[in-house]
């Protein structure tokens, strides 16, 4: 027995405003009725103890927390720079003097 009838498909379709020829509607009726189907079984097999889930395999983050740590002394990472002043990298004027 069909999930789906050919004149729902027509409605879904009117309300969608779509329009399909007659062979379209038979084959989307076709179409949507296997997917229906499918569902149906699916939702047979689900039992009330099996949480739905969208992954199979539980993910957890690979991302660590962000704690603070100590970090480089200003010193010591701008003694690495070509230039530095006043605590800070010195580099090239990029816009106007302005």
């Amino acid at each position: 027995m069909s999930v789906i009838t050919r004149a729902e498909v027509q409605h879904l379709a009117k309300l969608a405003r779509i329009e399909l020829t007659d062979d379209e509607l038979d084959h989307y009726s076709g179409q949507l009725d296997v997917i229906l189907s499918s569902i149906a079984q699916i939702s047979e097999v689900a039992a009330d103890d099996i949480p739905p889930t969208s992954h199979p395999l539980p993910l957890t983050n690979v991302m660590r927390p962000d704690e603070p740590r100590p970090c480089l002394p200003a010193q010591a990472v701008l003694a690495g720079a070509p230039a530095a002043e006043q605590q800070r990298f010195r580099v090239p004027q990029i816009l106007g003097e302005e």
